[in-house]
């Protein structure tokens, strides 16, 4: 028996705020700027949804420890001068939220001042403050399943009874190596054949969420 849905667990970045999209920017143009070229399609594919740690070892593998420790730093700054100049709610979200009646919280790659940031600047912080959760916390991020787990603990609620509302294929393989539903949201830059597969509902407007995790 399928058990009803409990816990609504929210990434962060492209779910709750449309950063993204700046992220991605940044780190084309960082790679510009440092000697790896990247598209923007590399950056989905390899850096979306995944923790700090983890994009900080990729890029020392490619050009070593000194411009991994200058990227990380050159990252922060220009990703919250982008941030202050023009984040917004992703599109449809607030009036979602307001629509859900179920308990909420937030798992995110980020960290927690990263999201303190980011939300903060478009007012959802408060919607979720004392149950904010960052992969900081964990051993392993995201594809591996501790973060969503961890999140799910702190929160009293069984994993079966969570579903987990992601943007990238980092997120929706953890949520179902959790043993979580998913709702793979394709509105943003991940395309919507990455985040396909077992246990995940794929949707592309937020206006439709409340709908779906009634359905699940």
């Amino acid at each position: 028996m399928i058990k009803p849905i409990e816990l609504v667990i929210f990434d962060c970045d492209g779910v709750l705020v449309d950063s993204e999209r700046i992220a991605a920017r940044v780190q084309v143009s960082l790679g510009a700027e440092l000697g790896w070229p990247l598209t923007e399609e590399e950056v989905v594919e390899r850096f979306i949804g995944r923790s700090h740690a983890a994009i900080r070892e990729q890029v020392r593998e490619r050009l070593g420890e000194e411009t991994a420790a200058i990227w990380a730093e050159r990252f922060e700054q220009l990703h919250r001068e982008a941030v202050d100049a023009d984040l917004a709610p992703v599109d449809g979200l607030p009036e979602a939220l307001d629509a859900i009646a179920l308990p909420t919280c937030v798992a995110s790659s980020g960290s927690h001042d990263k999201m303190r940031h980011t939300l903060g600047r478009t007012g959802l912080y408060d919607r979720f403050a004392g149950r904010i959760f960052s992969a900081s916390e964990v051993a392993r991020g995201k594809p591996a399943p501790d973060l969503f787990l961890h999140a799910a603990r702190r929160m009293g609620v069984a994993p079966a009874a969570c579903v987990v509302v992601e943007d990238s294929r980092p997120g929706v393989l953890a949520a179902r190596a959790a043993g979580m539903r998913a709702l793979g949201y394709a509105g943003g830059l991940t395309p919507a054949v990455r985040l396909e597969g077992p246990g995940t509902t794929v949707f592309d407007d937020m206006r439709k969420l409340p709908a779906l995790i009634a359905g699940q």
